[in-house]
């Protein structure tokens, strides 16, 4: 535990000004998420049963976040009744359900990435086209909830500390698209991808939080979106 909790440190150390949502699915070992409850971590969970461990850790459900965008309606409206009220979705039906179960929340939009230069790129498994994000988002209002940002993952065990630059092109993008039909973003996730050594050497934490917070200031400029990110193994 003690190495994984010294992970968390190094995340949020490179990552400055970033928040730290972990991936509850990566260890959901009850004393490692009251450690890093105490070290001020969020968490990204994708089950109501993730919703309660973290919660029974000690955690606020304002910092929480629902990051699977594929759910139940009855474990939406869960999770809303246990306080979360942030969502991912990237279709929309699943915008509509979470309008239905979860009123007045804060949704973001998973969009695609190549996933290219990652052990797994799941760039198929999750997500939605920019454009297609750009429309959902828009229509986020007519079924009850706040447009709130846009996540994306560069895939597992990513091995490019670039990897997050054209993506966070097309996410400044949508941003400025939506502001210029009344719609004001607040968030990007940067997702997880980090990687972990296995058998190889990977690049040091802090050389992916150069490369990123370097591509976002380049693409957002001074007006920096609430940025999170969600570190796993």
């Amino acid at each position: 535990m003690d190495d994984q909790l010294q992970r968390f440190l190094l995340a949020g150390a490179a990552l400055d000004g970033v928040a730290i949502f972990y991936a509850v699915k990566a260890n959901p070992a009850p004393e490692i998420l009251r450690r890093l409850v105490e070290l001020g971590s969020s968490f990204d969970v994708a089950s109501p049963g993730e919703v309660a461990m973290a919660l029974a850790a000690g955690a606020s459900p304002d910092h929480i976040s629902y990051g699977n965008t594929i759910k139940k309606e009855a474990d939406i409206a869960r999770a809303f009744a246990l306080g979360v009220r942030l969502f991912a979705f990237d279709s929309i039906a699943e915008l509509e359900k979470i309008g239905r179960a979860a009123p007045g929340a804060r949704v973001f939009c998973r969009i695609l990435t190549s996933g290219e230069g990652a052990d797994w790129p799941l760039s198929k498994k999750f997500g939605c086209t920019p454009v297609m994000a750009r429309d959902l988002l828009a229509k986020a209002p007519a079924v009850g909830v706040v447009p709130w940002g846009v996540s994306f993952h560069v895939g597992s065990q990513q091995k490019d500390p670039t990897a997050w630059e054209a993506v966070l092109a097309e996410v400044a993008g949508l941003f400025r698209d939506l502001e210029a039909v009344g719609i004001e973003l607040g968030m990007v996730n940067l997702g997880g991808g980090f990687p972990t050594p296995y058998r190889a050497a990977v690049p040091e934490t802090a050389t992916y939080g150069v490369e990123i917070m370097a591509a976002v200031r380049r693409h957002f400029g001074n007006r920096l979106p609430f940025l999170i990110a969600e570190p796993g193994r």
